[in-house]
């Protein structure tokens, strides 16, 4: 059987990326202090308990999936904006955007029964229009228990990122992310891999917290999951991972629908407007200039 390579948590970041580019995995343990771990836990529990089982066998007829985490737990808020795995994103992707946001963010609760998930490459979301050769997505799960083998392990077939698709993994050439809790897998969104078959007595339960190109669209709607009445309270930084900002230049704005507010002469609004802020203006391409920073000032008088 294949192995996964694992990383202390001060590791560093661009040997983790060598790794990540040549196998399209790995595994970072410890990533989470035991305090940090406790209040996820503590946070996310009601929402776990209430959350149903999947209704097909693809998503896990006995899985549960919990999604609109960053506006449920302030403690997820901290592990969507863990400094070293968007440092790692950001790396990852950067060849193929001038920013990243957040993809993803979903509990996954495998429950005692539930057999194994088909193999998969998770870019499949955009329907397998994304091109050969452009890296779309860097992916997390965050164990909140022990993944072990018996409990479904996150099955991963390293360096099968450059696969074609008709290529079928054989036994050895797969391995499974057997990690303690409080640690985290990373995972690209070409690589093969799928949730393991529980064969335990308890729950399986990890975090999968994703990231992609700014300008494709995210597989949670993050608008909805959390808008702007919350995200209006976040920190910026957050805000505009969730893409309340513009992705590029003219990529991303609106007009207010029941009336006409404008800005530099336009009707044509970045995202921050509608959580009442201006832009950060940080050289980035778009409506986050000077230009707009003063018209904002103006419009709020």
């Amino acid at each position: 059987m294949a192995e996964l390579v694992t990383f202390d948590p001060d590791h560093d970041l661009d040997e983790i990326l060598a790794v990540m580019r040549r196998d399209g995995a790995a595994i970072i343990r410890d990533a989470m202090v035991p305090e940090q771990h406790y209040r996820v836990v503590d946070e996310l529990a009601p929402w776990i308990d209430a959350t149903p089982l999947g209704r097909d066998d693809f998503t896990g007829r006995q899985t549960g999936r919990t999604g609109a985490l960053v506006a449920r737990s302030e403690a997820c808020r901290e592990l969507v904006m863990d400094e070293r795995i968007l440092g790692l994103a950001n790396g990852f992707l950067e060849p193929f955007t001038n920013r990243i946001q957040l993809h993803l963010t979903q509990v996954i609760n495998i429950h005692p029964g539930q057999g194994k998930q088909p193999l998969h490459r998770d870019r499949l979301a955009w329907g397998g229009y994304i091109p050969d050769g452009l890296e779309p997505q860097f992916n997390t799960i965050w164990a909140l228990t022990d993944f072990t083998e018996e409990n479904g392990a996150t099955r991963v077939v390293p360096g099968s990122s450059g696969w074609e698709e008709e290529r079928r993994a054989e036994d050895h050439e797969r391995a499974q992310a057997v990690m303690s809790a409080g640690s985290v897998l990373l995972y690209t969104g070409s690589v093969i891999h799928s949730g393991g078959e529980n064969r335990s007595t308890a729950d399986r339960i990890g975090i999968n917290i994703t990231y992609c190109l700014a300008w494709l669209r995210t597989e949670e709607n993050q608008f909805l999951s959390c808008p702007p009445e919350i995200a209006k309270d976040l920190d910026p930084a957050l805000q505009e991972l969730m893409g309340y900002t513009m992705g590029n230049y003219a990529l991303g704005y609106y007009s207010d629908p029941v009336s006409i507010e404008t800005m530099g002469g336009t009707d044509l609004l970045p995202p921050e407007y509608a959580l009442g802020r201006r832009p950060r203006s940080e050289g980035r391409a778009g409506f986050t200039g000077a230009e707009v920073t003063e018209s904002f000032d103006q419009a709020a008088t």
